[in-house]
């Protein structure tokens, strides 16, 4: 009996494999990226690159839980799909003679022997690949020169034990739905359509529009969301935009297709009848699974655009905050003169300008202010010495100043920045001589380590108020004091034009910075970037290329489903007199509202998410967020010619 049994199975696999080949090749990738990731867990050639063993190590554990989680919702609404549309057959087995015991049993060594396969050939392509990756996540961080695999058992180990746990819950969910479906209910499981019940028209239209209210609100309130109730705003518009994304598949998509029937008097013809009947009838029932897809794609669709944003803004983002590759205060005159001679010993070419600056206190406010306002540290420098050193900044008119602010998207200072000009009183001149804030550019003018607020000045006014600083009785009293209230001050500015060389500068000027402080350089801040935003990408570009799999598979399985059940609409159509071409654009026109509607929810979503993540980015991340989305676009295009690929199957076997 266990031959027979064992042929039986082997039988329904050969049989079935056409219809599960996009089931395996997902869960076959699901199983080599984990064992990818779980590989990388357990190297530490990279980690000891980066100097952060840790965070590289719990970013690729925290990614393999990420990923355990989205293939055990795939696999368990999969393995729902694929029970139901085998219910005829696993019905007849019982009616020959098998019992519930013999179902199960012939499913679950089924099961047991597809995912151990699945498992085998995953661990088998990933170790495969393995190498591909490491070369691409190299890329990505940057690191130069040849690149060493190894493999780790307890990375085999580590895979073998959560997939076997993953194919253990799917023979439970096998044995749950087989022991509690009865042999009536498995015949009848591919006649249990929802039929548009008549809606109550009053009912049903407020709850259409309530959807549309509650996801256009949650939109408004991405672009006010606050930093002093970052939490509740998030809370409130991931709510918002869920509950009517629900309603918009739950009510409102099938009262507007109900309007369009009533329109017509119930002649929909056949395009119509084709692609608004079918979602007419099911949309209410995949409201759960639709809205699911939908709100966990637009986060999935949002975190790689948010990722790639970082990783495609480094650069400009790096030279925003710093625009000189090395700078030393004054305080270090030896210092600067030394590092000259360092980099010339070494052969790389530089430009060295020298910026002077003043560094007082003063007080930023509005024009007229009658509220308090906090006094803060200003650093004041002239527009044409920046010029010189070949720096992109305008000259300010006499009395009139500009502040570079890199972060002056969430600075709370730029919060009411259409409020120009502003007022700034300078300490030392307090007898009402004062200069006018103008502008507030969002980069610095100086590398943002040093010490103030950056404000630029004509050559004129500044040297006005310097001397007018130095004249001060208290000036040569101030100095003496470890944090002056003013002083002048000057920086040594260093570009190397050649990116080859900046390495090797680099690694000069970490010689110059005290033990235990952090060397503000432009190569060393850009790398260390690259190294940040480019293990984020991997990571979020990998579980979201997934996930966007996954989900792009289940909505296949799904029609792959209503395809068998509409086989016989497609015989009486056909003996009615249409041909296969119109039966065909209607198909087209109903899958491009199942795919459509998704993505297209999904993308605007995500772009309104985007769009109060990029208060983060200094650059404009347009490019990439359209990069990502154009990514998202294509995938989900290519399981829609899927379909319709499996659909004209259907039909031609039909006719």
């Amino acid at each position: 009996m266990l031959l027979t049994l064992f042929e039986l199975v082997l039988r329904s696999m050969r049989k079935n494999m056409k219809h599960y080949y996009l089931y395996f090749f997902v869960f076959i990738f699901c199983t080599s990226l984990y064992f990818v990731f779980a590989t990388l867990q357990h190297d530490a050639s990279i980690p000891d690159r980066m100097n952060g063993s840790s965070v590289f190590s719990q970013s690729f554990l925290a990614a393999g839980v990420l990923l355990l989680f989205i293939v055990t919702v795939f696999t368990i609404y999969a393995n729902r799909l694929f029970l139901n549309r085998r219910s005829k057959e696993i019905g007849l087995y019982q009616l020959i003679g098998l019992t519930k015991r013999g179902v199960a049993r012939f499913l679950l060594l089924e099961n047991i022997l597809l995912g151990l396969g699945a498992l085998v050939v995953g661990i088998v392509c990933g170790a495969l690949v393995y190498r591909i990756f490491l070369l691409l996540i190299n890329s990505l961080l940057g690191f130069e020169g040849p690149v060493t695999v190894k493999f780790s058992l307890s990375a085999i180990y580590q895979t073998a034990a959560v997939f076997a746990a993953l194919i253990l819950f799917t023979s439970i969910q096998i044995l749950w739905i087989t022991y509690r479906t009865t042999l009536i209910d498995l015949f009848q499981a591919e006649k249990r359509h929802e039929h548009p019940s008549t809606p109550a028209s009053a009912v049903n239209a407020v709850l259409a529009l309530l959807g549309i209210a509650l996801i256009l609100y949650g939109y408004w309130h991405a672009g006010q969301i606050s930093e002093n109730t970052l939490l509740l705003d998030s809370l409130a518009i991931l709510g918002s935009i869920i509950a009517g994304t629900y309603l918009l598949f739950r009510v409102t998509i099938g009262w507007l297709f109900d309007r369009i029937r009533r329109g017509a008097n119930g002649h929909l013809g056949l395009i119509r009848a084709l692609s608004l009947a079918p979602l007419m009838h099911r949309m209410k029932g995949q409201a759960n699974s639709l809205t699911m897809i939908t709100v966990l794609s637009a986060m999935t669709l949002t975190m790689v655009a948010a990722a790639y944003s970082f990783y495609y803004s480094a650069g400009r983002d790096t030279r925003n905050a710093l625009p000189y590759d090395f700078a030393i205060e004054n305080g270090e005159t030896n210092a600067a003169k030394q590092f000259g001679e360092d980099l010339e010993a070494k052969g790389i070419r530089f430009v060295h300008q020298r910026v002077e600056a003043i560094r007082l206190r003063g007080k930023i406010s509005e024009l007229p202010s009658q509220a308090p306002v906090e006094e803060t540290t200003l650093l004041v420098m002239p527009a044409e010495q920046l010029r010189q050193t070949g720096a992109d900044v305008a000259v300010p008119v006499p009395r009139d100043a500009v502040m570079y602010n890199g972060n002056a998207k969430i600075d709370k200072l730029t919060q009411a920045q259409s409020h120009f000009p502003k007022t700034i009183e300078l300490d030392p001149l307090m007898s009402g001589d004062r200069l006018h804030l103008t502008e507030i550019v969002n980069r610095f003018a100086m590398n943002y380590n040093v010490y103030g607020d950056q404000l630029v000045v004509s050559e004129s006014t500044f040297k006005a108020l310097k001397a007018r600083m130095i004249a001060l009785p208290q000036y040569e009293q101030e100095l003496k004091e470890e944090y002056p209230r003013y002083a002048t001050v000057s920086f040594d500015t260093f570009q190397v034009p050649d990116k080859s060389q900046r390495k090797d500068a680099s690694e000069a000027y970490a010689s110059y910075v005290p033990e235990g402080s952090h060397p503000f350089d432009f190569e060393r801040e850009y790398r260390d970037k690259l190294q940040s935003f480019g293990l984020l990408i991997f990571i979020t570009g990998f579980l979201g290329l997934v996930f966007l799999i996954s989900t792009g598979s289940m909505l296949y399985f799904k029609q792959m489903t209503e395809a068998e059940q509409e086989k016989h609409s497609f015989i009486i159509l056909r003996q009615l007199g249409f041909e296969t071409k119109d039966i065909l654009r209607g198909i087209m026109r109903k899958q491009l509202f199942v795919f459509t509607i998704p993505l297209a929810l999904g993308i605007a979503h995500a772009a309104f998410a985007v769009k109060t993540v990029s208060v983060l980015v200094p650059s404009s991340i347009i490019v990439p967020s359209a990069t990502a989305m154009g990514g998202y676009v294509l995938i989900y295009f290519i399981f829609v010619l899927l379909t319709m690929g499996y659909y004209k199957k259907i039909v031609n076997n039909a006719m």
